[in-house]
């Protein structure tokens, strides 16, 4: 790599300057001359100008980092400091960022240069060498670029400390509420932080359950160990137990030779050839069990290991959870409102309406609760009955008994019930998913299964739930249906459905009986538990399991002949790409379930024929489908009607497109293992034969 070259505009400064001090050029070094002794690595030396340009190159990458730092710092005390007020006008969190901008810019200015821009690298007056001090050796102090970690720490600090002093300027007078912007741009913030948190335990969730399974593997081979101690031993102890028996010739045949029994003598030597073996294996097995005893100190060790190398995954892991729990409990009301419409797919027809209804009656508590001052507490300051804090009183069920996990607090003269700022988050989040995709196994954050989303959703609260519906039942504390809360888990009959409960009847869940998150009504005979209260001591009993309801999170179980295609409440070639999942080729799409299936019937295609499966149409919108009419009208059905507008249709072509082909004979072997059948009007001899059409179960 040649060595970097100084701008032509420093050399040509640096040349000029010399030319003025001594008419002779060839006495005094040129601005590319390179002095020094070669560096390690073999290349020549850097000149002045270089190595002045390398300083001015990373005093600006050192800049742009303290920059960024000083970014992220002031995003963090912003939104800390407007929490705390959230009566801040959008003016004044405008002006506070202006006050903020120019005092940093007055602190970060060096002394003597009231903020003018920074000489061009080659032409500072400390790079111009005097014409007596050319031809010899000098030392000059290395220029401050206000580059040190102490400088970058002082001036992220200041930054920190400003902002709130900041906004503590001409705010207005307590119960006056910020604008909208404001409130969207906190929420915008709030997400994206407790979305970075939650990344971060995931990453550490995974990191522990490696970690457990080496500790597992350290246990086994712990186990594995002391048994061959246990059996060494035993071993050691017959043959010990059996010399201590013998008598002393018995051990010792020698000791019975007698020189007056010479025949003898061999029969003697034989057993004492016997005894000596004996006592070699013996030797050999205590060795053995010395060795197998210092095996099980080894595994011992490790076991130990694996368990504090799991201990602080763990630990680490609940950390962050504290730290999105502290988080949502600074989060106001209107914050949490905004958030529930953040990120949600529209869907069509009824269920829109059902979603709009719940969203709405959820932003309605949330205001008034912001409307008369109360900010939700966190859970673990409400957990004791007897010591609740200020401003409110103990939920009593129908009973009279305390109702974990809740409070009542009194706007006007009406009770109304508080959640923790923990479910508010988790309610609020789980809104902000409306319309997005089923996947069988998929956590977000753009498709869920019915347990993963729960997950997803509570963990943006700063719970941690097991991954399957059966666990979260199993590990959370029952409540009697009665007793219903908001943010409650409920769990249809068989268990294999799960939900978050939003009051009035209504669930908000992602279900593969509709391919989609979306609020439904709670099943009878429901079972339910509530996250934030204590979980029992031991697991609660599994659900009776359904012998012929549903499949795995409410999916429908296969109805015998033709089913309706109509899904999700959209209506033919109405589906939004939001709710669709890509193929990978082409921008094409299909409902998840068929997008999945239809990428294990590439894999096997392509293992069959080396070639990857090709594909010329899947999904088809409305207006996709006009196209194609007026271009093809014998070929394509009336808009509104094609089963490619129900994204469960494919057309494949390469071979497949053409009857009889190995291709397509081996499509008509095999589609069916992934759900792809060729309807009876498109086989050869059909209504209307379309070889290369393929849907995903039978819709016609």
């Amino acid at each position: 790599m040649p060595a970097p070259r100084t701008p032509a505009r420093a050399s040509t400064t640096r040349s000029t300057t010399s030319n003025r001090a001594r008419p002779t050029s060839r006495t005094a070094p040129s601005a590319r001359t390179r002095t020094g002794t070669p560096r390690r690595d073999g290349r020549p030396p850097l000149t002045p100008a270089e190595a002045a340009a390398l300083r001015e190159a990373k005093a600006l990458r050192e800049a742009q980092l303290r920059r960024e730092l000083e970014a992220r710092r002031e995003a963090v005390a912003l939104r800390q400091a407007v929490a705390a007020r959230p009566d801040v006008t959008p003016e004044q969190l405008a002006a506070a960022r202006a006050a903020v901008a120019a005092r940093r810019s007055s602190s970060t200015a060096r002394p003597g240069t009231r903020g003018t821009k920074r000489p061009a690298a080659g032409r500072t007056a400390a790079r111009r060498t005097p014409a007596r001090t050319r031809g010899r050796r000098t030392t000059t102090a290395p220029e401050r670029t206000g580059t040190r970690w102490s400088t970058r720490i002082g001036v992220v600090a200041t930054s920190a400390l400003l902002l709130p002093a900041a906004l503590a300027l001409g705010l207005p007078a307590p119960g006056q509420l910020g604008g909208a912007t404001d409130t969207t741009t906190l929420a915008l913030t709030a997400r994206s932080s407790l979305l970075e948190q939650t990344d971060h335990y995931r990453r550490l969730e995974q990191a522990a359950d490696q970690r457990r399974a080496r500790l597992q593997q350290a246990q086994l081979a712990e186990q594995d160990a002391r048994e061959r101690v246990a059996a060494q031993r035993s071993t050691v102890g017959v043959s010990a137990a059996a010399l201590y028996r013998s008598a002393p010739v018995d051990r010792l045949p020698v000791l019975g030779l007698d020189a007056r029994e010479a025949a003898a003598t061999p029969a003697v030597l034989l057993r004492q050839a016997v005894a000596d073996e004996a006592g070699l294996g013996v030797q050999a097995s205590v060795v053995r069990a010395e060795r197998a005893a210092a095996d099980l100190r080894a595994a011992r060790a490790r076991v130990a290991a694996a368990r504090a190398e799991l201990a602080v995954a763990e630990e680490r892991a609940e950390e962050v959870l504290a730290t999105v729990r502290a988080e949502v409990d600074d989060l106001s009301p209107e914050v949490s409102g905004v958030l529930a419409g953040i990120g949600s797919i529209p869907v069509a027809g009824p269920q829109q309406a059902r979603n709009d209804t719940v969203m709405r009656r959820w932003q309605e508590y949330l205001g008034r609760l912001a409307a008369a001052g109360i900010a939700p507490p966190s859970a673990a300051s409400i957990t004791d009955p007897a010591a609740l804090p200020d401003g409110f009183s103990a939920a009593l069920d129908p009973d009279g008994a305390p109702l974990p996990g809740v409070v009542w607090s009194v706007i006007g003269s009406e009770p109304v019930t508080v959640l923790p700022a923990e479910t508010v988050a988790a309610v609020s989040n789980a809104l902000s998913q409306l319309g997005k995709p089923f996947v069988p196994g998929a956590t977000g954050p753009e498709t869920y299964d019915c347990a993963g989303f729960t997950r997803a959703s509570w963990l943006m609260g700063g719970y941690a739930l097991a991954g399957t519906p059966q666990d979260q039942w199993a590990r959370g504390a029952a409540v009697p249906l009665r007793d219903l809360q908001v943010g409650d888990l409920v769990f249809s009959p068989g268990g294999t459905d799960v939900g978050m409960y939003l009051g009035d009847g209504d669930v908000v869940g992602a279900s593969a009986a509709t391919y989609q998150v979306g609020v439904r009504s709670l099943d009878p005979g429901s079972s339910a538990v509530r996250v934030t209260a204590t979980a029992p001591a031991a697991a609660n009993a599994p659900l009776p399991a359904l012998a012929d309801s549903t499949g795995a999170c409410g999916a429908p179980l296969p109805a015998p002949g033709p089913v309706s295609a109509a899904w999700g409440g959209w209506s033919n070639g109405r589906i939004p790409v939001e709710a669709l999942c890509r193929l990978g080729v082409d921008g094409h799409a299909l409902r998840c379930d068929a997008a999945a299936s239809y990428g294990l019937l590439a894999e096997a295609y392509t293992a069959e024929f080396g070639t990857p499966l090709c594909i010329t149409d899947s999904y088809r919108s409305f207006g996709g489908q006009v196209a194609a009419y007026y271009r093809k009208p014998s070929l394509a059905a009336l808009p509104g009607t094609s089963n490619h507008g129900w994204a469960l249709a494919v057309d494949l072509c390469d071979g497949i497109n053409v009857a009889g082909t190995p291709q397509w004979r081996w499509m008509t072997a095999n589609a069916a293992r992934f759900g792809f059948v060729q309807p009876d009007w498109a086989r050869p001899g059909g209504e209307k034969p379309e070889p290369w059409h393929w849907e995903y179960g039978r819709i016609s």
